[in-house]
């Protein structure tokens, strides 16, 4: 049996960054994969979505090219070619992980990885079963997305791996469920053309974001990309044949190619057998760590999804960093406090700290400050003028907050909010830092002076404003 100083269970974006960091430490390290280096993020959630993403923005761009005097108005594409190009940039980025493992002298067994007691680890897989010996463990395996019951199991009915991994884009898209994964392919599937309706069971669409930014998403997708976007609503009597999907909603029946269910993922945490490491999910199915990332169970950690933290790729490395950094005593707390989320919606949404609804909700006295890009040179000059961002600060003592922005390259934008957040600046200090014109950062700058009432670029507040 072979014996190392760490294993990790899982190779995702919380899983091989722990691997790399334990090892960079001077640990012996190996890591556990039950299917491919990169886990779910790579393969088939945040990357392949923003490959295919890429290419329908640049699509429904040309078609607009009249907008900026361009002629192209023999535009199209070829479904299989996307494709293609989307699995060419995942295999290009799982060969770099693989060598950075390699690199680094990570062992890596594929296969399911599964408690035989605290410090022994089973990798079972189609060649038989081994056995590891563990200092110490990370659990990073990830979540998975949830199919309810009550939803028949057929081919025309899929989660987002499912639509991934079709050869054609559907003609027609009913999308079950309005949250981020579910808005990010309804736009994706709209640009290029197909007919998307969205059935959300809440009153709106991405409410995790404050009512006048999911305001500006609904209506771009509404009037923009012809989405029909039904809220407050539920989906029932679904049925799938070889003809298509179909399902009531309200007084209406919907039909269309593919039905795509996307309400939530969950923990995966079956097959890991907690138990023998004293372990066990808590009523939510999650892995309860600490600030420092340890499970119940001495030397035993966990990371990413699996722990019911947010669930961004970027939080689990994050994590993955702190836990592997904690290997030989806690000196690290996570640092989840300031951790940005980014949409890849049209338009794109990109949203760190409170937001204003989030503040006032916590009585805290907070001021706002919005500056829309239809007043930026910039945004303009690039024919990108919808959208804005905006700042929360408390009212008393200025300080950064919450930020959102809405609208051309908010993905991008919103690192500097995190780093002004997370620094501590004032709204006074951020308006005061001078950025380069034109360009579309400026809007941060501007909705600092406007969140005071001095931006020279916006028309004065009304009374009682």
């Amino acid at each position: 049996m072979e014996k190392f100083d760490v294993v990790v269970i899982g190779g995702g974006p919380g899983g091989y960054p722990a691997a790399i960091r334990a090892a960079q430490l001077g640990a012996s390290v190996a890591l556990i994969e039950k299917e491919l280096l990169g886990g779910v993020c790579l393969n088939w959630g945040c990357i392949p979505t923003k490959t295919l993403i890429a290419s329908a923005d640049l699509y429904a761009r040309l078609r607009r090219a009249g907008d900026w005097g361009l002629k192209a108005a023999e535009a199209g594409f070829d479904y299989a070619a996307l494709s293609r190009r989307k699995e060419a940039v995942v295999e290009r980025l799982r060969s770099g992980v693989a060598q950075l493992l390699k690199a680094h002298g990570v062992a890596v067994y594929s296969g399911a990885g599964a408690f035989l007691s605290r410090q022994r680890l089973a990798v079972r897989s189609r060649e038989g079963e081994t056995a590891l010996e563990a200092g110490q463990v990370i659990v990073a395996s990830g979540s998975e997305s949830v199919m309810p019951a009550f939803i028949p199991r057929h081919e025309r009915i899929v989660d987002s791996r499912g639509l991934l991994a079709e050869p054609a884009l559907p003609a027609s898209l009913i999308v079950l469920g309005g949250g981020v994964i579910g808005c990010e392919f309804a736009c994706l599937a709209a640009q290029l053309g197909a007919s998307v309706t969205v059935v959300e069971l809440l009153e709106d669409i991405l409410t995790i974001l404050d009512p006048d930014v999911r305001r500006e998403v609904r209506r771009h997708m509404e009037q923009r990309l012809g989405i029909r976007v039904l809220t407050g609503q539920r989906l029932e009597r679904i049925a799938a044949d070889a003809g298509g999907v179909s399902g009531r909603c309200g007084e209406e029946t919907l039909r269309a190619e593919r039905l795509l269910v996307a309400v939530g993922r969950r923990p995966v945490t079956a097959g890991l057998e907690l138990e023998r490491a004293g372990l066990a999910p808590n009523a939510a199915g999650f892995i309860e760590t600490d600030e420092f990332c340890r499970t119940r169970a001495a030397g035993v950690y966990a990371v990413g999804d699996v722990t019911g933290g947010p669930q961004f790729a970027h939080a689990a490395t994050a994590q993955g960093l702190c836990a592997a950094e904690n290997l030989r005593g806690p000196r690290r707390r996570r640092a989840e406090t300031v951790v940005p989320a980014c949409i890849y919606t049209a338009p794109e949404v990109g949203s760190v700290g409170l937001t204003e609804q989030a503040a006032r909700e916590k009585a805290l006295p907070v001021r706002a400050g919005r500056f829309a890009f239809a007043a930026l040179g910039r945004a303009l000059a690039a024919g990108e003028p919808e959208g804005f961002v905006k700042w929360v600060a408390h009212a008393e003592t200025d300080q950064l907050l919450g930020a959102q922005a809405v609208g051309p390259h908010a993905t991008e934008l919103i690192a500097e909010a995190a780093l002004a957040i997370r620094a501590e600046l004032t709204a006074e200090e951020l308006g005061r830092t001078v950025h380069c014109h034109p360009t579309f950062a400026e809007a941060w700058m501007e909705a600092a002076h406007a969140l005071h009432g001095r931006c020279v670029h916006a028309p004065p507040r009304r009374a009682g404003r």
